[in-house]
């Protein structure tokens, strides 16, 4: 408990956040005092540090190691910031032309940050330390979507991007995203893919590291405190991201519409910004691209980082939705657009006639959607990135292998070239010559060539371009499903999610079944089992950065089950995907085949319950 204590009492000292300081103080005098309540709570802030990864930083506000906070930010700050300009220098003696990594032409960074509590406070401190160092900052005049902030990292051709979100989690929590570009990136990965993306293994262990030493030197020098204040100042002399890169955004994805081909705008639209950042953007985006009726949902549309009428503010949680689906009815409307607080996801909800409802669509349906539609009309945009090594530069789709495998059998049937990634944006933004991307979790990149990450906002336009053209040729979304399901099968995709109190337990789970392999699942033959902690996923080469903690199980009756870990939450996700081949091309025969597949899918989700529920052994 002593060394505890002394634990505590430094980081106050490190602390400059007036209010985390002052909650500690307050645990140390009670811990001090003999209070064992006061000394569990300290015990449990300071149990360790938060995880530096591939997603950055995830976790609930608050003071100590373990919590988003001003302190563990300005380190993280602190940390990205060597680590980046070591790895410049090291290039500096590495690189044909110097002068390209030398001086601030390759000193730059680019910040965004959201609406969330403290964003922008996050945002300020990192643009503080890396603008002490020298560097050429370009930081967010106002709270915006995460695509913008992606976006940016190209065009300024930046080192390094951060953005300060936390996507769609709790309102209580916040957030740290990494992306690196310019010639930092193209040092560290020469096949130029990962220009703009997201960080990827071993990078972020690396960072990781760089953040350990950052810290412990914060603990060693006893001589230097924080300067304590109340309030985060936008620092002086940063770059501003402001109107003109917004209305910059807005030029280029209304490049990618074919108003010659697709010239239809006659649907009525309603819009929920789920109390997020994408309200003005998407709506603005709408009109200029001549959908002329949005209505936004207003009780969600201005930023609140209270999320009031959404406890938990995804989407595609239940009842999310609820606002949006009302409008839907009060207006006879053709189309419901929904983002997460980030605008880097995107849900839809359509009317189903045969079921005299609203229907909201999965991820894996609106992925099938985007991706026939982009198959139809082929690239909606010229200049995707190769590696530039003399391979295939014919255009690709992508999807991460939690997602249905419906559109790779799609593509296989158009003559198009399709990669299966691991989960995670990060990941297909390095597919070579890729077109366009999407993740089961409602994440959506039709725009590769400008923006590196899943993005909510262009994807929002094109789809409504997409149930337009529909609308005119007299066609519903659910009709172009089965359109789809009779050219290429009929997969229907479903979940199973266990959620823990532990963190240690997600690894359990895997591991117990590892060790415990099922050899059947609903009565179906396990064919194949890949683990993607040793094996890569089929034609792929087997990496240190591709290491994943996850299972993949494919039966005889055609199924795949995948179970994995939550990079952001504490949950383990089984994916569920049964299939099941229409007797011909009509209505009914897609329809029969459909029911077949549903009465599947409920028999594996129940059978794979009672497998996890069983938990480790």
């Amino acid at each position: 408990m002593t060394d505890l204590l002394s634990t505590v009492r430094r980081w106050i000292a490190l602390d400059p956040d007036p209010r985390t300081r002052s909650e500690l103080e307050d645990l140390l005098q009670a811990a001090d005092g003999g209070d064992r309540t006061a000394a569990t709570a300290l015990e449990g802030l300071f149990a360790g540090r938060l995880a530096f990864g591939t997603a950055g930083l995830r976790a609930e506000l608050g003071p100590g190691p373990l919590r988003m906070n001003r302190l563990v930010v300005r380190q993280t700050a602190a940390g990205l910031l060597r680590y980046a300009t070591e790895k410049l220098t090291e290039a500096h003696a590495k690189v044909d032309n110097p002068h390209d990594v030398e001086g601030s032409a390759a000193r730059r960074i680019v910040i965004g940050f959201d609406a969330r509590h403290q964003s922008d406070e996050f945002a300020y401190e990192t643009a503080e330390i890396f603008h002490a160092a020298g560097w050429e900052v370009h930081l967010f005049d106002q709270p915006g979507p995460t695509p913008l902030l992606a976006r940016q990292v190209l065009v300024k051709d930046a080192e390094v991007g951060v953005m300060v979100t936390a996507s769609h989690n709790p309102p209580r929590d916040n957030g740290y995203k990494v992306y690196l570009g310019g010639e930092l990136s193209r040092f560290l990965e020469p096949d130029g893919l990962g220009v703009g993306a997201q960080i990827v293994s071993p990078v972020d262990r690396e960072i990781a590291e760089t953040i350990a030493q950052v810290v412990t030197e914060d603990f060693a020098d006893s001589r230097t405190d924080a300067q304590v204040r109340a309030e985060v100042l936008r620092p002086a002399g940063v770059h501003t991201i402001g109107q003109a890169d917004r209305d910059s955004y807005q030029r280029e994805a209304l490049q990618l519409l074919d108003a010659q081909n697709y010239p239809h705008r006659d649907i009525t639209i309603v819009y929920t910004a789920m109390h997020g950042v994408g309200g003005e953007m998407v709506t603005e985006l709408l009109s200029a691209a001549g959908f002329s009726t949005v209505i936004p949902v207003a009780e969600q549309f201005a930023p609140d980082p209270d999320f009031p009428t959404a406890d938990f503010p995804n989407p595609e949680e239940a009842g999310a939705l609820d606002l949006a689906l009302k409008a839907a009815v009060e207006h006879s409307a053709d189309l419901v657009l929904a983002n997460d607080p980030d605008a880097d996801r995107l849900s839809a909800a359509v009317y189903d006639e045969q079921a005299a409802s609203w229907r909201q669509l999965s991820g894996d349906e609106i992925g099938a959607l985007l991706g026939r539609h982009i198959l139809d009309r082929g690239p909606l945009r010229q200049g995707w990135q190769s590696t530039g090594t003399g391979e295939s530069t014919a255009p690709a789709i992508g999807n991460s292998v939690v997602s249905s495998r419906l559109l790779g059998k799609l593509s296989a049937a158009r003559g198009v070239e399709h990669a299966e990634t691991l989960t995670g944006f990060k990941w297909l933004a390095r597919v070579p010559n890729i077109i366009f991307g999407y993740e089961e979790a409602i994440g959506f990149d039709v725009d590769p060539v400008h923006v590196r990450d899943k993005d909510g906002v262009s994807a929002a336009m094109i789809f409504a371009e997409l149930i337009a053209d529909l609308k005119a040729k007299g066609i519903t979304a659910v009709q172009a499903l089965d359109d789809i399901a009779a050219e290429a099968g009929v997969y229907l995709t479903g979940q199973v999610t266990i959620r823990v109190q532990d963190l240690s337990q997600l690894g359990q789970i895997t591991a117990a079944l590892r060790e415990n392999p099922p050899a059947e699942i609903a009565g179906s033959a396990v064919t194949e089992t890949l683990d993607l902690s040793r094996q890569p996923l089929p034609g792929q080469e087997f990496t240190e950065a591709k290491v994943t903690d996850a299972l993949i199980y494919l039966t005889d009756a055609g199924d795949r089950v995948i179970v994995r870990p939550s990079g952001t939450e504490p949950k383990v996700k089984c994916y569920l995907e049964t299939t099941a081949e229409p007797a011909g091309d009509a209505a009914a025969d897609v329809s029969a085949a459909r029911a077949k597949a549903a009465e599947r899918l409920d028999t594996v989700r129940e059978a794979m319950n009672n497998i996890l529920a069983k938990g480790p052994q």
